[in-house]
């Protein structure tokens, strides 16, 4: 684990040059989209060291380091759906039909685009501010419901400030990503893309 872990930490650094050099890009239609790609073996140890990271990132500059954790938005979105009691009583009689219950969970995440406008929001009370940057976390909180490209796809001139998602999976080719290691690639992502 100790090799893993010293990769994760140099990948880290290699990240935070590539967007301290997009910082000072003049090109009007860079969006400053980051993903530190890590195997999924290695969640926990990306949870241990984003407190770290969060004051590195500080002491590189970024007096604003926003932490935008996907497991909580979700956990927002599904408390305060009205279908919530429907959905308990639902479970009460059939616990383990999950099939049912993944649909319901993937019909309130994706009515409305709740995580993306919640991502929205963050990303437009920054707008202007030089020296922010969003972390995006949690992002395997998304499985089985959504992909983050289709988010961050739907975001797109939305990117004012740097943002770093955190993304559990690996690389198929230059431009592809692997969410989980187990999806399908995926190449609709328009961001740069460290580790992995």
């Amino acid at each position: 684990m100790s090799l893993q872990k010293a990769k994760l930490d140099a990948d880290f650094k290699e990240l935070v040059n590539r967007v301290r050099r997009g910082r000072e890009l003049s090109n009007a239609s860079f969006e400053p989209i980051y993903y530190l790609v890590f195997q999924p073996n290695l969640i926990l140890e990306v949870k241990r060291q984003t407190p770290a990271w969060v004051a590195r990132l500080k002491n590189e500059g970024w007096n604003e380091v926003h932490c935008f954790s996907i497991a909580q938005a979700i956990q927002e979105i599904l408390q305060h759906d009205p279908r919530r009691a429907l959905w308990l009583m639902a479970d009460g009689k059939e616990p383990q039909n999950w099939q049912r219950t993944n649909e319901s969970l993937t019909n309130a995440l994706q009515n409305g685009k709740a995580i993306q406008s919640k991502l929205e929001a963050l990303l437009q009370s920054l707008d202007g501010r030089k020296d922010a940057i969003v972390l995006v976390t949690d992002l395997e909180a998304l499985h089985p419901y959504l992909r983050i490209g289709a988010i961050e796809s739907q975001l797109q001139g939305q990117f004012s400030v740097p943002t770093v998602f955190l993304y559990p999976g690996s690389r198929a080719g230059k431009t592809s990503l692997k969410f989980l290691g187990f999806y399908p690639d995926d190449g609709n992502y328009r961001s740069v893309h460290v580790g992995g």
